[in-house]
């Protein structure tokens, strides 16, 4: 899509965007004629990537008073300004969530949500209906399904530290998610299904399927452990950034993450060394410096399919006992300290798989720093350090050396 169609498509979706948002909301909200009716949180935001330099701008939360994220007419809205000034200086997301009356009750909310962004070259514009079940008060306990349609496109590679792991063609994605959130008699465990389908459009057809398990056991004393069943599949001509990797969460993935979704947030030299990895697929931590040591001579290690078990046990540390007692901090953050172990492969179901098993194991050590923002929005992160001491297939090292990288994100939910 040339730049005069991508500008008249954003301004038609954004246009849209806010008819829509005028219509559903009463007309006192719309105008804030009515004092406290309804109200609109503002926030600076500030970010840094190696395309648009400092990004200065706000976010604003709008809601009703009292309504504790989930009443009506709720609005979530970021506007930013590049000032190394780019070719697309000016970015932005939006976000409308509208429940629906009559299927929506205590805990157990269904809605219709409108989305669009356009930020790091990268555009996303689209809709999804949601719904929650929950029974009883246990908001831990619950099932929610979604179905979206979304048109997105990679216009800008400049923002990527690795352009081989997308495709710049517009996409038309229907997707459909459903998980459940619960307790069995192990402990407790989370389940979660999505599949996501290109429909139309010059880009080819093509059905990526995903699939984990997670189930947390209490084994006492301060131990546990943590399992994780992945699987992930998709048909022979699905674009890159849905394929699956070793190590790394597939790139659609990476857009989620205000650290990832461009180039020189995280220093470029400290992702090229293969020592950031950004958790989820198979995450095949061991092999993350193999698959970086590929992307940096220009190839993708990905496939079309891949499974994996990880294992972690939760062993008691002092360190964390002690963070715990300290007033204030300890509410805040948290050490983790594990034992863990991953295997995976791909399914032999599709063309282009991994023929290898490939297993590591190791220790690791996770910080978990969880401080609300003024809007009440979770600024926390939770950071891996974790040394896969052992490798299956470790290519021209031993098997046993001393390896260590730095994950961003929990590999468990639990």
């Amino acid at each position: 899509m040339d730049n005069f169609n991508l500008k008249n498509f954003s301004i038609g979706w954004i246009s849209l965007l806010i008819v829509a948002i005028c219509t559903i909301m009463p007309q006192e909200v719309a105008g804030q004629e009515s004092g406290k009716s309804y109200e609109l949180l503002p926030a600076p935001d500030l970010w840094y990537n190696d395309v648009d330099g400092i990004r200065v701008g706000f976010r604003v939360k709008g809601q009703v008073p009292g309504s504790f994220d989930d009443g009506p007419h709720r609005l979530d809205l970021g506007l930013w300004l590049a000032t190394w000034f780019p070719e697309t200086p000016v970015s932005y997301f939006v976000s409308f969530t509208e429940p629906i009356a009559s299927i929506s009750d205590f805990g157990s909310e269904g809605n219709i949500q409108l989305f669009s962004s356009i930020r790091t070259g990268y555009h996303r514009h689209g809709l999804s209906f949601n719904k929650r079940w929950q029974t009883g008060f246990n908001e831990q306990n619950f099932k929610e399904l979604s179905v979206s349609f979304s048109a997105e496109d990679r216009f800008e590679s400049e923002y990527l530290l690795y352009p081989q792991l997308w495709q710049n063609d517009w996409l038309y994605m229907v997707g459909i998610q459903f998980s459940v959130q619960d307790q069995n008699k192990l402990g407790r465990y989370v389940a979660d299904l999505s599949n996501s389908i290109n429909t139309f459009g010059s880009e080819a057809s093509f059905i990526r399927s995903r699939f984990q398990f997670q189930q947390l056991v209490d084994i006492g004393k301060g131990f546990s452990i943590r399992s994780r069943l992945f699987a992930g599949i998709s048909s022979n001509k699905t674009a890159n950034q849905y394929l699956f990797s070793h190590s790394f969460k597939p790139a659609i993935g990476w857009m989620d993450n205000g650290l990832t979704r461009a180039k020189g947030t995280i220093p470029t030299n400290w992702m090229e060394e293969g020592v950031f990895q950004v958790s989820g697929g198979a995450n095949l931590r061991g092999y993350l410096n193999q698959d970086f040591e590929a992307l940096n001579q220009g190839s993708a290690p990905i496939y079309t399919s891949m499974g994996a078990i990880n294992l972690e046990l939760d062993y008691p540390n002092p360190l964390d006992k002690a963070i715990g007692n300290i007033p204030v901090v300890g509410s805040v953050l948290k050490l983790r300290s594990y034992l863990f172990f991953d295997s995976g492969t791909s399914l032999g179901l599709t063309d282009f798989e991994e023929d290898r098993i490939l297993s590591d194991a190791g220790l690791g050590f996770m910080f978990s720093l969880n401080i609300p923002d003024y809007l009440g929005k979770s600024r926390g992160i939770r950071i891996r350090y974790d040394l896969p001491l052992w490798l299956s297939n470790p290519g021209d090292e031993n098997h046993i050396k001393f390896r260590n990288i730095i994950g961003i994100g929990a590999v468990f939910s639990l």
